[in-house]
């Protein structure tokens, strides 16, 4: 069975078509070249990444011997889902009118929702009325109750949402996380508190059409309005300042929930500069998530996968060698994360994964493994029309100082050797070279360095760094860098530069993260896995054995920053954070996993 790409507007390119009854078209732009056909069900299906594609045209063969050809949409992932925070004027509603226009999501305000409730009668809004008739603020449980009913209606589910102005605090936040209703972006508007004051001072609202003005930013079209407008009770100088405090409490209270998808925007500007953040903002995570859903597609199109039975992540990880099901689940995972980072603008990010299948520590013939994930990382950005150069160290030293590390010994000849697809990749748009200044040229857009670690009394560092600075902006990924000094026994790397040298190797951000978890000094059975994907917060995984012969990971816990030996120990322990102590004696359970 062959997948093509299809799209109506382009122009076909000639190719090697495996049957030469059936069309093939591609996508034609600058710097870039014709997909390649693969088969489904083969290795390489995983490697097919569609940009610019309206449909998946599947050719199918009956029992018969008859072709089918059947097309599907490629998806266009699931809707957006944004929550927009702001103090009093800020601009919160205007800015929600330009979103709600060009993304088509439903718009949610609570204050809506308690008007609606309240004029429908409903048992919700008969319970709220009680509390605003008395001049008493409606309780959480009741707003919360309103706001997740209004998510789960179905226009918000095929449409996507923006919730405007919710949650207000911390206990409002964490009922819709254990609702699973968690926004893709948390936007923030920011304005200086002097020009929100003068912006409630100055507001006026014409008592006819309810439109509302400001004296100067935004005065009235005529005299006969001008007369007319009155000031609103809650817009007085005192009662703004009140206001803005309490919105600063509440919005200091929310944002540890949502810290990693936070993004913080200069609301003291135009509307339309506003706004023109804004939308860059969420056209990039719309992208991204059409992308995650058109992987899905093409791993739906393949019926040997059994990618659907796992939840969260895939299970018997200490069974090796994995399975070639399990092994494309890790490389799409980390595709999709290091996609990700890229986008939002990251330079000098890395990978760090550890299932046994990619730890080569425990056994150099692992590397091929590794390779197998650089390839599908290096193929992506190439079927994007980028110029990727992969990268392996060489032999550092000199004399009997000379050295490489043993896991990386004649990986080069193997990244030489691997199929890189039969339409001329490597050479072209992928690259082999080593780690350092002089392989960076012109023409390069990613570098992927793979492994790049010391060796005893040999360091790496000042190669990558040669190589980092020329690179200049261009993104450079590590993927499962072991940048520790290792002291030879004459104490060579242990102390000179060791500081600055630490100080760079942390300067790469973790894009990728994911480790098994096992007792201390064992590796049987595992305990849980911690994972992070660029974006999103560490999620803590504790496996469960549901019947004989079967297991899975449950999602424990989700941390903002890698979480400490001590707060996973307590995690597992089921104590709050809130009351987290330092581990001690017998509580070494876990401990060290993270060093």
């Amino acid at each position: 069975m062959t997948m093509m790409m299809h799209c109506p507007s382009i122009s076909p390119f000639s190719c090697k078509s495996p049957s030469p009854s059936l069309p093939c078209y591609f996508s034609q732009r600058p710097s870039c070249r014709p997909f390649r056909h693969v088969r489904l069900g083969s290795p390489e299906l995983r490697q097919v990444r569609v940009f610019n594609v309206d449909k998946i045209t599947l050719w199918r063969v009956n029992s018969r011997g008859k072709v089918l050809k059947v097309k599907c949409s490629a998806g266009d992932g699931e809707p957006l889902k944004v929550m927009i925070s702001g103090a009093p004027a800020s601009g919160k509603g205007t800015q929600c009118d330009l979103i709600v226009k060009k993304f088509g999501l439903v718009h949610i305000s609570t204050g809506d929702l308690l008007r609606a409730e309240v004029a429908a009668g409903t048992d919700i809004g008969n319970k709220a009325k009680d509390f605003m008739t008395a001049g008493k603020l409606v309780p959480d449980e009741i707003v919360t109750a309103m706001v997740t009913a209004r998510l789960s209606l179905q226009d918000a589910k095929e449409k996507g949402w923006l919730l405007d102005g919710y949650p207000r605090s911390y206990a409002q936040a964490q009922s819709l996380e254990e609702g699973n209703f968690r926004p893709d972006i948390y936007i923030v508007l920011e304005v200086p508190d002097e020009i929100l004051i003068d912006r409630c001072v100055g507001r006026r609202m014409d008592p006819l059409t309810g439109k509302i003005y400001h004296m100067t930013n935004f005065p009235p079209e005529t005299e006969e309005i001008k007369a007319r407008l009155i000031t609103r009770s809650d817009d007085t100088e005192e009662k703004a300042k009140s206001r803005l405090q309490i919105y600063k409490q509440n919005a200091e209270a929310v944002s540890s929930t949502y810290s990693s998808i936070m993004k913080k925007i200069n609301g003291n500007h135009s509307k339309d500069v506003v706004f023109n953040e804004i939308d860059s903002l969420l056209s990039a995570v719309k992208k991204s998530k059409e992308e995650a859903a058109k992987i899905v597609t093409t791993q739906l199109a393949n019926p040997a996968s059994n990618k659907g039975k796992w939840r969260g992540i895939p299970t018997r990880l200490n069974n090796i060698p994995h399975s070639r099901e399990i092994r494309e689940y890790f490389y799409d995972d980390v595709l999709i994360a290091t996609q990700r980072a890229i986008r939002d603008g990251k330079t000098r990010i890395k990978v760090e994964i550890n299932i046994p299948e990619l730890n080569p520590e425990m056994d150099v013939y692992r590397i091929g493994t590794l390779m197998e994930l650089v390839r599908t990382i290096a193929l992506s950005f190439a079927d994007d029309g980028k110029r990727v150069k992969v990268c392996v160290q060489g032999s550092m030293g000199e004399g009997a100082l000379a050295g490489m590390p043993l896991q990386l010994a004649g990986s080069r000849k193997i990244l030489e050797f691997m199929d890189w697809g039969d339409y001329g990749a490597l050479g072209t748009f992928v690259k082999i070279g080593s780690i350092g200044g002089a392989e960076v040229e012109e023409q390069d857009d990613i570098y992927i360095l793979v492994a790049p670690q010391n060796a005893v009394g040999n360091c790496i560092i000042n190669d990558l760094r040669a190589m980092t600075d020329a690179a200049g902006p261009r993104p450079v990924i590590l993927i499962n860098p072991r940048l520790k000094d290792l002291p030879g026994s004459s104490g060579i790397m242990q102390t000179m530069g060791r500081d600055m040298r630490l100080e760079y190797a942390a300067s790469f951000e973790i894009c990728y993260f994911f480790r098994l978890l096992y007792y201390m000094g064992s590796q049987y059975p595992i305990m849980g896995a911690l994972r992070m994907a660029f974006g999103y917060p560490y999620e803590l995984f504790k496996r469960v054995d549901v019947q004989f012969g079967k297991e899975e990971y449950r999602l424990l816990s989700t941390f903002d920053q890698r979480p400490t030996s001590d707060e996973i120990n307590n995690a597992f322990l089921g104590k709050p954070k809130s009351k987290v102590k330092p581990a001690s004696g017998i509580w070494g359970f876990l401990s060290g996993i993270l060093q």
